[in-house]
């Protein structure tokens, strides 16, 4: 067998080179393991997030990786920050072609308890920050004629509970806009799609401990992101729930 065969036969196969993906509240949990992922399958990825020194340490281990990175402080609910952002994510790596909406807070307790700050606080970081950031994106996207937007969503999008009137609010909202965005974009070649977790083991400000043993992983959603981004380009799979196998 020549050299030049086994090199070939040996070179990893990367389904995401050229691509060039922007996460959001990249600096930990899924965000975090969301840019691992993608990173590892050969995109280059710009990070931003609000903590500086979360996003650098982010940053760094990536880089570890021989990744191609960029980090960037923002808050995605200004618009200004959100236009510089893709300003420098594009001057620094290319257009975005994978557009990944993961940041969120949560915030719970009886609807009736909380203040407008409250409110604002949680629709604007939930579902203003996915509007301003999309729309910054897509008309690069609408040029290329390809892309893929993947917003990170909840089980609670879906399901009513106790104390999490405003959360569902955003999340509800979130998938709203997310469907119809989706049927806006695909005459473009864009996809939509949403991810909607259930229970999750990370340092989200969520309604209280969790079981590990009981709860997804960060890592079980950047899988199902991995799985949206390198699905086969005629298809379109709209919606992912994710649930842990079992029940707390």
């Amino acid at each position: 067998m020549s050299r030049k065969s086994v090199t070939r036969a040996s070179a990893p196969v990367l389904p995401l080179a050229g691509a060039v993906a922007l996460v959001t509240g990249g600096s930990r949990g899924i965000g975090r393991a969301i840019a691992q992922r993608l990173a590892s399958l050969g995109a280059s990825v710009a990070l931003c997030a609000r903590d500086a020194q979360a996003l650098a340490a982010v940053e760094a281990e990536l880089k570890k990786s021989a990744a191609e990175v960029y980090a960037h402080t923002a808050d995605i609910t200004q618009a200004t920050e959100v236009a510089a952002l893709v300003r420098a994510t594009e001057k620094t790596l290319g257009p975005v072609t994978l557009l990944v909406n993961n940041a969120g807070i949560g915030l719970f307790g009886p609807a009736h308890e909380k203040t407008e700050a409250d409110w604002d606080r949680v629709l604007a970081t939930n579902l203003k920050g996915v509007f301003l950031v999309s729309r910054a994106i897509i008309p690069s996207m609408i040029r290329g004629g390809k892309g893929d937007i993947i917003n990170i969503s909840s089980l609670a999008g879906r399901n009513a509970f106790a104390g999490g009137g405003i959360y569902c609010a955003s999340k509800w909202g979130l998938q709203g806009l997310s469907a119809c965005m989706a049927e806006d974009l695909r005459d473009h070649g864009i996809r939509v799609s949403v991810v909607c977790p259930g229970s999750v083991a990370t340092g989200f400000s969520g309604r209280g401990p969790k079981d590990p043993s009981k709860a997804l992983s960060a890592d079980d959603v950047a899988h199902a992101v991995a799985m949206l981004a390198t699905q086969s380009p005629q298809s379109f799979i709209s919606e992912v729930q994710l649930r842990p196998l079992r029940k707390a």
